[in-house]
């Protein structure tokens, strides 16, 4: 476990610090930090934390890289930020707005909100609502005419604190269960 937190700006980051609103991140307690997911966040703990939301299936730190930089090759189009304990330099909350462009509304854009998750002992903190605010501000500053997301009946109060509306409903239809789990790239 590191106990010297990396400064963001030596690290690999998917997108500029800058694009993260400043009044959100100061609005986090001082021990900790948020930033754009980095390309060793591997190692801090990443999908420990996504892991809160749903089956994580880890086919290791290489492909892990690969999938970060095919991710960032996209330009302005992913935006994943995380939320560090500065103590032990492990991730301790994430989320993912990604931009799609439209042909509608004058060629608009639209933000989807994706895969926010917090540690479950970083839970009640708002760790989940900054979060929210961070990836909003970049998709409103990117922008788009509407950023969006999808939950379960029982987020929908917290989203609707965070300014959300509900809006029609989410369909659905899953892949058949590929035999070999490794991405198609």
């Amino acid at each position: 476990m590191s106990t010297t937190l990396a400064d963001p700006a030596s690290l690999d980051l998917m997108f500029p610090q800058e694009l993260i609103s400043l009044d959100v991140s100061a609005q986090l307690p001082s021990d900790l930090q948020m930033r754009p997911l980095a390309s060793t966040d591997y190692k801090r703990g990443h999908l420990d934390v996504l892991s809160v939301l749903s089956i994580v299936n880890d086919l290791g730190e290489a492909a892990w890289v690969n999938q970060f930089h095919a991710m960032r090759a996209t330009p302005s189009a992913y935006f994943s930020i995380v939320i560090l304990d500065k103590a032990s330099d492990k991730i301790v909350g994430v989320g993912t707005v990604f931009i799609e462009r439209k042909f509608l509304r004058g060629l608009g854009s639209v933000g989807h909100i994706e895969d926010i998750a917090v540690d479950k002992s970083q839970q009640g903190k708002k760790l989940g609502l900054r979060i929210i605010q961070a990836l909003t501000h970049i998709s409103e500053s990117s922008g788009c005419y509407k950023t969006i997301l999808n939950c379960n009946d029982t987020n929908i109060p917290f989203y609707q604190k965070c300014g959300y509306v509900k809006k029609e409903n989410e369909m659905a239809k899953y892949a058949p269960e590929r035999v070999n789990n490794a991405p198609k790239l």
